[in-house]
């Protein structure tokens, strides 16, 4: 016994938790890293294609726009004609628009819009294609009249502005008006012959090619972890049919214009199939769920370009990286503390999806957390649902109080959820309110990382730790989604390549080449796939004690009531108050 008791005083009075040390062989069996290597091939790849190949003539063309962008403005106090003129030029030289882009392009492209018969998006007749386009040839003749009359008054008061060799404040203003009136009209004629000239296609070998190569890309990456390539391959054509129908779903015309896109389609039709006759034995190898959102959120982390960051100023920032994380903290502590969900897990991953920037945050959370997929699904299903009334109302309460555009983008870029929805909702607004938007909504994405980082640490530490028990760094890097590094790399890479070859080239072989022509496109079948899978494993059963009492339907209310009100304030202060020569430059 005193040997018993000298022994134990002896002892430390915690225990050290070091589980998880990464082996060489974690690097090509575990999911998170084969997530990581796939997207870098992916990356690779569009960087191959890209770069060594620019448009005809882009260096020329590039030195001459701006030397005309640069004598006009040094000419007059606004934006001239010729400026415009200048600037739609150089914004028309784009990576994808060469003959292998748009060949790439096709391949990748989901279903087209349509209104009453599905197969309209997938199939259009050459004389269904002229009917079409004869149908909205009024509509662009219109509207290229009008922006021929609205060029023909600009040019007058620009000359007359500068007759007064721009020295008369209020011809200055007439002319600047008569422009930007010139630049609305051309914008509509743009829309307008975009459905005139309306082409022919059949999708059907294009998305059957598509299905083949992606089930044999992630298959090759199962194969390499140890599954079987065969089983996953054949049970991924039915998830690649449901993830079709779900586009199908997004692109109907009516839910086009109510903002239901695709996650709220892929989530619906998986449930509906896991129960009713439940998901069929031989698609559940290919029920990758995570595979296939880790991937995308690798491709994602490309997009994430510093410069562009920079470029919206401090108040961008400020905003973003102070009231992202003020407002996650107070949800998961009202709903610890006054809600009282009985879930911490499914607290911190409705606080980090309504916060951060919905599923990509949601999907990292929970990792860190160690969240249950239907914790996970049902966060998920909660931002689908706030996200598509966002969209439409914050953008119509914003036009209904004056709000300028600047401010109008800078607030539903911090507080809709997902990308896609911000990017529609700011367009809806203005161009302005379009850029702001989603620059800002670029810049609350780095806290992705960041977020699921500081989860993994404050679980390991505080929610998880036994009493008397102290946790290593290695239960942290155990527990911390292991993606997210990938999504780190890749925004430093691409971030380093942006300046690297300069803002014009860039905007040209990155943002509309590697980016727009490949990796983003490929990037949304992933998110397709993985919110298909979560609807297949999903079922209603489980749901039962999670909704008890409506406690996660009210946590998400507040904690977005609570950002709405956050953010529309601090965005004024910041864009108008402490930073308005941001604000002026914009």
């Amino acid at each position: 016994m005193n040997a018993a008791k000298v022994k134990s005083q002896k002892e430390p009075d915690y225990v050290v938790i070091e589980t998880g040390r990464t082996s060489f062989k974690d690097l090509y069996t575990k999911e998170d890293w084969m997530a990581i290597w796939m997207g870098f091939f992916l990356l690779i790849v569009g960087m191959l294609i890209f770069l060594p190949n620019p448009p005809v003539n882009m260096n020329e063309n590039l030195t001459q726009y701006n030397s005309v962008l640069k004598k006009e403005a040094a000419k007059a106090p606004f934006k001239t004609i010729e400026w415009y003129n200048a600037s739609s030029a150089k914004r028309a030289i784009r990576g994808t628009d060469q003959a292998f882009a748009k060949t790439i392009a096709n391949f990748l492209a989901a279903p087209s819009d349509w209104k009453n018969n599905p197969l309209d998006a997938l199939v259009l007749s050459q004389e269904a294609a002229d009917k079409k386009s004869a149908s909205a040839k009024e509509a662009f003749d219109k509207a290229k009249a009008g922006e021929e009359a609205a060029l023909a008054t600009a040019t007058v008061s620009q000359a007359a502005a500068a007759a007064a060799l721009y020295k008369d404040t209020a011809l200055n203003e007439a002319a600047d008006t008569e422009i930007k009136t010139w630049q609305t009209a051309k914008g509509k004629t743009s829309k307008a012959k975009s459905k005139a000239s309306i082409k022919p296609f059949n999708r059907f070998p294009y998305l059957i090619g598509l299905c083949l190569i992606m089930g044999a890309f992630f298959g090759i990456g199962k194969a390499i972890m140890g599954k079987s390539f065969g089983k996953f391959f054949i049970g991924f054509i039915f998830v690649f049919f449901l993830a079709v129908l779900a586009y199908l779903a997004e692109t109907q015309a009516l839910m086009k214009h109510w903002g239901f896109g695709y996650p709220l389609w892929a989530i619906v039709f998986g449930l509906l199939i896991s129960n009713t006759i439940g998901t069929p034995k031989w698609v559940e190898p290919a029920v990758a769920t995570e595979f296939f959102i880790k991937t995308g959120l690798v491709l994602l982390g490309a997009e994430i370009l510093f410069g562009k960051i920079l470029a919206i100023g401090k108040p961008g920032i400020f905003l973003a990286w102070i009231c992202t994380p003020i407002t996650l903290i107070l949800t998961y502590w009202v709903g610890q503390k006054i809600i009282k969900m009985p879930s911490k897990t499914l607290n911190i991953t409705i606080s980090a999806d309504m916060s951060v920037c919905g599923v990509s945050a949601a999907i990292a959370t929970a990792a860190a957390c160690r969240a249950k997929k239907e914790e996970l699904t049902l966060a998920i299903g909660l931002s689908m649902v706030f996200t598509a009334i966002c969209m439409v109302a914050q953008p119509a309460f914003a036009k209904l109080v004056g709000m300028p555009e600047i401010l109008a983008g800078a607030w539903m870029g911090a507080t809709i959820d997902s990308t896609g929805a911000v990017a529609a909702a700011g367009a809806f607004y203005g161009e302005k309110a379009l850029y702001v938007a989603a620059t800002i909504k670029m810049i609350q994405n780095i806290l992705i990382g960041v977020v699921a980082f500081c989860v993994a640490v404050y679980w390991c530490a505080r929610v998880d730790c036994k009493e008397g028990t102290h946790v290593s760094w290695w239960e942290i890097w155990y527990r911390f989604p292991k993606f997210v590094v990938g999504f780190i790399i890749a925004s430093i890479v691409f971030s380093i390549v942006d300046q690297t070859i300069g803002k014009d080239m860039s905007a040209i072989l990155i943002d509309h080449g590697v980016l727009r022509g490949f990796t983003r496109i490929a990037r949304e079948w992933f998110f397709v796939l993985a919110f298909t899978c979560i609807g297949l494993e999903t079922n209603f059963k489980e749901f039962g004690p999670y909704f008890k009492g409506g406690k996660p339907i009210t946590l998400y209310v507040f904690g977005q009531g609570f950002q709405l009100i956050l953010t529309l304030i601090v965005a004024y202060i910041m864009f108008y108050i402490v930073f308005p020569e941001v604000t002026a430059g914009i």
